[in-house]
């Protein structure tokens, strides 16, 4: 199982989700409705590199991050 969090204003808790690669867990999420609006403009890390790639493999243990955009002054 690796660990999803969801960072920023998404303001969900952390879910466990056993996948293997990013494509699943697009699959996975794509479910969620209340998601659906962060999906095509967040940035995903693993273990706090970014991802570009869908076919990035996921271990158990892994973290992966959700990253929303922010505004900032």
């Amino acid at each position: 199982m690796a660990k999803l969090e969801f960072l920023g204003p998404i303001n969900r808790e952390a879910i466990e989700v056993d996948i293997s690669n990013l494509q699943e867990l697009k699959i996975l999420l794509k479910e969620d409705t209340q998601l659906q609006e962060w999906l095509g403009n967040s940035a995903v890390a693993v273990n706090d590199v970014l991802v570009a790639s869908l076919d990035t493999p996921i271990k158990e243990g892994d973290r992966i991050s959700l990253l929303p955009p922010v505004c900032g002054g």
